[in-house]
């Protein structure tokens, strides 16, 4: 059968990521690939209680439908823990959705013409792109360091590029490198979106798990004209089942987010919002962050002390304050494609870095994942994968 799908569909690839994952299910395999949380700390006895709490004390309206915007004592208790990250908003600029991922959805329907530019990191997160890639849009990467996107790199962009749309960024422990962007380059990035007038999309799902270092406050905090919009999750501070992510905006903003909604889904699931909230009113969300923060800070260590061991001198990596992920950059005769194949075989799966950059390139990089496996599994998987890449090198 042969249908006419839109002109969108020949841009709308398969998440690389997703179908790794597919692979990964399997118990013998070694996974570093997905940006899964740790399984072991999902507070599963207390969400019985509280999902048990909910259905007997508003089980009628936790199964109705319910405003777009979201569970109202949800969106304070959002705008409570923002005004702490030093942002100023209130619940009024919230918009509950269907973790992050909707959020960018969102965005390029909002924001995108076809062939606008988005203006990314480089590399930037493969569900961002993807996001974006439906909108028909094209992307202009700029280049980073260890500090970030290096601004003067983006104003050669915005002074010579027309049809520049947005300026997509996640500033602390980057998806995929692990970096995080300096206060004078976050402070740069809202002066030149001021000066062309340009939205900033500010993905923030790792801002919370800080293991060292000094906490940098959000772009969001220091905007200065209502530009910037903040997406924010609970998939990786608390369960990323629940699908419970938000918006943060201005109200003119947020508007165009709460009409898109409206057409896409309704609402995000009644049920989920309450058990959230409810949890949020009996327990203590700060001390559960902090046992996540314990144990991914310790698997990062071990994970970059085994990888300095065993991985070839050759082959660098970034050492994040925080976050899921450490970013791998092999020699460049290297395919990390076709290293992952045989990485495989072994039963030890990453995320090729190639996928991270959407103008192609870069194949000699790879993103690998320190939050999911247990200690046991980093320490011989680690070792497989050093096997693999001296294999490779000779």
């Amino acid at each position: 059968m042969e249908l006419n799908y839109s002109d969108r569909m020949g841009g709308i690839k398969a998440s690389e990521i997703r179908e790794l994952l597919k692979l990964t299910v399997r118990p013998e395999v070694i996974s570093f690939a997905g940006g899964l949380p740790a399984p072991e700390l999902f507070p599963v006895e207390e969400l019985k209680k509280v999902s048990q709490k909910v259905l007997e004390e508003d089980g009628q309206s936790a199964l109705q439908y319910s405003p777009t915007e979201g569970f109202p004592p949800l969106r304070e208790k959002i705008a409570e823990r923002m005004e702490k990250m030093g942002v100023k908003t209130a619940a009024d600029n919230i918009l509950i959705t269907n973790g992050s991922q909707q959020g960018l959805d969102f965005s390029g329907k909002i924001f995108l013409n076809p062939d606008d530019i988005v203006i990314v990191e480089s590399p930037s997160y493969l569900g961002a792109i993807n996001a974006f890639k439906a909108y028909q849009c094209k992307f202009l990467e700029v280049p980073t360091d260890n500090d970030g996107m290096i601004m003067e790199k983006l104003e050669e962009a915005l002074k010579t590029k027309e049809n520049i749309k947005m300026i997509y960024v996640i500033p602390d422990f980057q998806n995929p490198s692990g970096r995080t962007w300096s206060l004078e380059r976050r402070q740069k990035l809202v002066e030149l979106a001021n000066e062309y007038n340009l939205p900033i999309i500010e993905d923030n799902p790792y801002g919370e798990l800080r293991f060292e270092g000094e906490r940098l406050p959000s772009i969001k905090s220091i905007d200065t004209e209502g530009r910037v919009i903040f997406l924010g999750t609970f998939s990786k501070t608390f369960c990323p089942g629940l699908r419970i992510g938000w918006v943060c905006a201005s109200d003119e903003v947020l508007n165009k987010y709460i009409l898109v909604k409206q057409g896409a889904d309704l609402q995000s699931n009644s049920m989920s919002q309450r058990e959230l909230d409810a949890f949020l009113d009996v327990y203590d969300l700060d001390e559960h962050i902090e046992k996540i923060k314990k144990l991914y800070k310790s698997r990062r260590d071990l994970m970059l002390e085994t990888m300095k061991e065993h991985f070839p001198k050759e082959v660098k990596f970034t050492h994040p304050e925080g976050g899921l992920f450490t970013w791998a950059v092999l020699p460049e005769h290297v395919n990390a494609r076709e290293l992952m194949k045989k990485s495989l075989e072994r039963n030890v799966a990453f995320v090729p870095g190639g996928s991270f950059f959407p103008n192609g390139g870069n194949e000699n990089t790879m993103r690998i994942n320190y939050s999911n496996m247990p200690e046991n599994r980093i320490v011989e998987g680690i070792k497989i994968l050093g096997e693999v890449i001296k294999e490779e090198l000779k």
